[in-house]
């Protein structure tokens, strides 16, 4: 006789196939992972992970759905620990950078993986698209504090570009000889700051008053 799934027995293995498949799909690519090698690594029937997901893109939907979530939940921590602008948009920098690094096969997945964020899954397009919504806040945020007088779209996705391949490099040992990765970080991000900063308001010049002239007697 089969034995009672409890809903902590269910609960239990849906997290260990997401995190299995995480590690897999940032490891091979979706076309490199399939339902079967799914289940060998779990040591269940091929026929056990669809009891769960309706197939691996649902899996891998789920994945980085849940990727995006912790990974938005991150820099929101990071977003409110300051009432500033200008340092909120450096501690979310930062803590886009330590999630990266400190979670390489949820980064992967979110952003490595050549397949639609679209609404056939819910979750997953409403949780990148959450995540994507920090990268130009702050950016928006510093516009209407009249701390830059830039697109704060364009600085937004353009400080985007930058973190991101700053951590494509790191991840490729590509900084072993150069400046460690936050600093990078810092540096270019006051370069971005300084090019975008609102000029100093000046006050309009006053008119000069032509010189009196004597009257002739």
């Amino acid at each position: 006789m089969p034995r009672y799934l409890t809903e902590k027995d269910i609960a239990d293995f849906r997290a260990e196939l997401c995190r299995v498949a995480t590690e897999r799909f940032a490891r091979f690519g979706y076309e490199g992972v399939t339902m079967r090698q799914l289940a060998e690594a779990l040591g269940c029937s091929p026929k056990t992970p669809y009891r769960y997901f309706k197939d691996k893109a649902d899996i891998l939907a789920t994945v980085r759905a849940e990727a995006f979530a912790r990974f938005s939940e991150a820099l929101a921590e990071a977003a409110g620990s300051a009432a500033d602008p200008l340092d909120r948009g450096r501690r979310v920098g930062e803590a886009y950078l330590n999630f990266a690094l400190a979670n390489p096969h949820a980064y992967r997945i979110m952003f490595e993986i050549d397949r639609p964020i679209d609404d056939s899954h819910a979750d997953l397009s409403r949780e990148a698209l959450r995540a994507r919504q920090f990268i130009t806040r702050q950016a928006e945020e510093m516009r209407k504090a009249g701390l830059i007088a830039v697109d704060p779209e364009l600085f937004g996705w353009s400080m985007w570009a930058a973190i991101h391949g700053l951590v494509m490099l790191h991840r490729a040992g590509m900084l072993h000889d150069g400046p460690d990765y936050m600093t990078l970080n810092n540096f270019h991000g006051a370069l971005m700051f300084k090019g975008a900063l609102a000029p100093p308001s000046k006050a309009p010049p006053s008119r000069a008053l032509p010189p009196k002239t004597r009257k002739k007697r």
